[in-house]
């Protein structure tokens, strides 16, 4: 009789060892899914990007040039895509109370564009986006400035033509636009800046 009553205080001991060891598990894979999860939503929120040109500063006095050629006035809305530490907009803003939209992937790129911005005492009139210049809505802009590479001006170029209104002009430091003829070529110094304007009717190699 003792010894049944022994073997059956083993059997419910081990039982609710057992029953333990299972629920340890349990929340400990639970955790670790959380955990995860939390992780897996924190990396979505934070845009990953890599820029597809090297970051080199336009020049002050080749901005200024840059947007005299557009004619920038206070009513315009200036575009800089690949906008790098900010400097096209916030002299837009600065020079000719226009407002400065810079388009920028890197994310370095932006909170420096932004503290430059506030040190000029720019900050209500430019901002900046963290984005895919390709996946940006141009429609607002009324002058769009550049300083890519020659073959993503190409690639760009039907999206400028797609979505912004005849008679927006677009300035490029340095790189042209492949078969479509700029209006205007000028020097500053070392370096080159080109005008078009965009069409009434687009031809079709242009497309």
């Amino acid at each position: 009789m003792q010894l049944r009553q022994t073997m059956g205080l083993l059997v419910v001991t081990a039982s609710v060892s057992l029953l333990g060891i299972a629920g340890c598990t349990s929340q400990t894979d639970q955790t670790n899914s959380g955990s995860q999860t939390q992780q897996g939503e924190s990396n979505t929120q934070t845009p990953k990007g890599k820029p597809d040109v090297i970051y080199v500063p336009t020049p002050d006095k080749v901005v200024a040039e840059m947007l005299q050629l557009a004619n920038v006035s206070e009513d315009d809305v200036v575009y800089d895509l690949g906008s790098g530490d900010g400097r096209i907009p916030i002299m837009a803003a600065k020079r000719y109370g226009a407002r400065g939209v810079g388009v920028e992937i890197d994310s370095g790129r932006i909170q420096q564009a932004r503290e430059n911005a506030r040190e000029a005492g720019m900050a209500k009139s430019v901002k900046f986006i963290q984005q895919d210049l390709f996946k940006t809505d141009l429609s607002e802009a009324t002058v769009v400035t550049l300083y890519l590479l020659p073959e993503l001006n190409v690639k760009l170029r039907p999206k400028l033509l797609r979505e912004l209104e005849p008679g927006t002009p677009i300035v490029s430091h340095s790189f042209d636009m492949g078969e479509w003829e700029p209006e205007r070529v000028v020097k500053v110094g070392d370096s080159t800046v080109y005008l078009w304007t965009v069409p009434e009717k687009i031809p079709e190699h242009l497309r």
